[in-house]
């Protein structure tokens, strides 16, 4: 709050006030822009493996197959060629979350986005003008790298610049970025897949538009105050801190806070990954671990991929599959304004709840229809068909509602300095990798376990929904530097974490 005055909210932790300003919330708009590339490429993919014109050149095999194979419907996709199109990226944005996790130090946030944005504005032009198969996987090469370097940095960097009471909602603007860029990829498609022979390149071309948009922004907004600290650059932290919090405002307690942070760290000079595996870091290394891990077990990265194959595979045509797609991009929309609105308000807590006893119910009900009224040979009835397509929507709202917010918001607010690269790092890294392993295997796990991938998915979403209301402390309000104070005072967690801020240590 203005005045330096600031005070202790419900965990006991300082409230520095953050009130709203012009600057914060262009420059956190402008950052979590970067989502947009996310979004995009998980829309483009899927559309694109729809398209008669794609799979003419560089699936043709799987094209005849399509159109004249009787076998069983929830194999007739099943093509590993087809799925390392999408999952090459993923293996490799995996590897440029590590790269930009052991340089981020040195560089800064701004810096690692702005060179994860050209990556992706180059793979983007590379996957248009792909003449063979090798070509196209080059390209989603270099897109994966970008998206691994701007996921590294954007979550980590909207945490830090924003003010402690709205943290939540801003980061909760980089999965809203990432659900429009989902929805513009399915709009684009629908619209390419109607243009013959080349409508695929003007799909995966136009990546370069969400790619510039992050480039520019990142280019113009200033680095976070923690990672100027970092580098030494004290007066250019306090003159970025004043700049987002307002003229006349009071930032020394704030800024104070966060050189105690990064002299905690210096006075620890161990590298970030090697600090995580302390016992004293246990909790963080855990969430790290856990929330990718719960994300993709929610189920929702492949039906994002593969909606409109998955869309085609219970009875809906080429059309509307894609238009299905859509639909679910715009509940998607939904569930993230919805989320951004009430985590701040109500706290993280109450998001899991609802999120995973909606899903979980979403599905039982779509296994037991598709296990009914879809077999080998066959496709749904239209009016089953179009309760999966409602249920895969509540789905996915539910989704963003929950994981698909909380995922970033958690993750980028909890680490201390000293192992927020490396834990924001590994958290994005493993989820990446873990979309390589899914995006490879999806279509074969729907082809083995038919309808029963649906009940696989339910089970771990029951898992998933009682560790985050045991395990995950309630964040809602508290600043980024006294994280430390909310773990210490965790139930479970107390007995690891060492709270260097207050002064105790639970037993």
């Amino acid at each position: 709050m203005a005045g330096g005055v600031f005070l202790l909210n419900g965990a006991g932790a300082p409230d520095y006030g953050g009130a709203l300003t012009v600057p914060v919330v262009v420059t956190c708009l402008m950052a979590a822009s970067g989502g947009l590339i996310f979004g995009y490429d998980i829309g483009i993919s899927g559309g694109v493996s729809e398209m008669e014109s794609f799979l003419k050149k560089f699936f043709p095999g799987l094209l005849k197959t399509t159109r004249h194979a009787s076998k069983d419907v929830y194999c007739m996709y099943n093509d590993q060629a087809l799925t390392a199109f999408t999952s090459s990226l993923y293996a490799f944005g995996m590897v440029g979350t590590l790269v930009a996790s052991r340089v981020t130090r040195r560089v800064g946030r701004k810096a690692i986005m702005v060179i994860g944005g050209s990556m992706f504005l180059v793979g983007s032009l590379v996957n248009a003008a792909a003449a063979n198969l090798a070509m196209l996987i080059v390209g989603r090469m270099l897109l994966g790298l970008g998206l691994g370097f701007s996921g590294q940095a954007t979550p980590v960097y909207l945490a830090e610049m924003s003010p402690p009471r709205w943290r939540g909602g801003f980061i909760s603007a980089f999965p809203l970025f990432i659900s429009v860029g989902y929805l513009v990829a399915n709009l684009i498609n629908y619209g390419t897949s109607r243009i013959p022979e080349w409508g695929w390149r003007l799909s995966l071309g136009l990546a370069a538009v969400p790619a510039a948009v992050m480039v520019l922004g990142a280019v113009l907004i200033t680095d976070t105050p923690s990672s100027l600290v970092l580098r030494g650059k004290h007066d250019h932290a306090r003159a970025a801190l004043q700049r987002v919090r307002g003229k006349g405002v009071d930032v020394d307690a704030e800024f104070g806070d966060i050189l105690a942070a990064v002299e905690h760290d210096r006075r620890n000079q161990e590298g970030a990954f090697r600090r995580i595996l302390w016992r004293e870091y246990r909790p963080y290394l855990v969430m790290a671990v856990a929330f990718p891990v719960f994300l993709n077990l929610t189920g929702v990265t492949v039906s994002a991929f593969f909606s409109p194959i998955l869309f085609r595979t219970i009875g809906f045509g080429s059309d509307a599959a894609l238009m299905g797609a859509i639909i679910l991009g715009l509940m998607n929309i939904g569930g993230i304004i919805a989320s951004g609105v009430a985590m701040d308000r109500y706290g993280r807590k109450l998001l899991f709840a609802i999120g995973g006893a909606l899903m979980f119910t979403c599905q039982v009900a779509m296994a037991s229809i598709a296990g009914t009224h879809l077999g080998h040979g066959s496709k749904m009835p239209k009016g089953y068909a179009v309760a999966v397509l409602v249920l895969t929507c509540v789905f996915s709202a539910s989704f963003s509602w929950s994981w698909g917010a909380l995922y970033w918001t958690i993750p980028g607010e909890i680490y201390p300095v000293e192992v927020r690269s490396a834990g924001q790092g590994t958290a994005v890294a493993l989820n990446l990798g873990l979309n390589f392993v899914q995006a490879q295997c999806f279509l074969a796990m729907l082809c083995s376990l038919k309808y029963g991938v649906f009940v696989f998915y339910a089970c771990w979403l029951v898992v998933m929904t009682a560790f985050a209301m045991a395990l995950v402390p309630e964040t809602k309000g508290v600043p980024l530097d006294s994280m430390g104070h909310v773990f210490a005072r965790h139930w479970y967690w107390g007995r690891f974490v060492k709270d260097h801020k207050f002064g105790n240590e639970s037993t």
